[in-house]
């Protein structure tokens, strides 16, 4: 069983910045499960269908990023902590959405929602 819960989620101004953190447990995901997982960031916005956003791979040497945040956010990981982040600068209110991170069984991310176990999303609201 793997859980997977974000935080770091808020109301900001626009050309603000947040930082989204996704802290990995559960009782048969290991650490060393862990650091051999891709994991993903996604976002749903109000009425519309669930997006990629970021993808990082299990060394984190590989990165993947959505059009439409490439130069504003960095996906990072700390696989001591079992935790990835998302660091996001720059927000617009096009950002406002419930942001989910998601963990993948291989080591590279993918755009698809092709991803083994999800979270419960955090809520980011970028006010104009």
């Amino acid at each position: 069983q793997v859980q997977l819960v974000e935080s770091g989620g808020g109301l900001v101004q626009t050309g603000g910045s947040l930082r989204l953190s996704c802290a990995a447990s559960g009782r048969t995901f290991t650490p060393s499960l862990f650091a051999r997982s891709a994991m993903g960031w996604f976002r749903r916005a109000p009425g519309k269908e669930r997006e990629f956003v970021a993808g990082i791979s299990s060394s984190g040497l590989t990165t993947d990023y959505a059009d439409s945040v490439k130069g504003r956010f960095t996906i990072f990981r700390d696989n001591a902590k079992q935790t990835v982040y998302l660091q996001m600068n720059t927000l617009k209110p096009e950002d406002t959405a419930v942001y989910l991170c998601a963990q993948r069984n291989s080591p590279f991310p993918t755009r698809t929602s092709d991803y083994a176990y999800w979270g419960q999303g955090t809520q980011v609201t970028v006010s104009s």
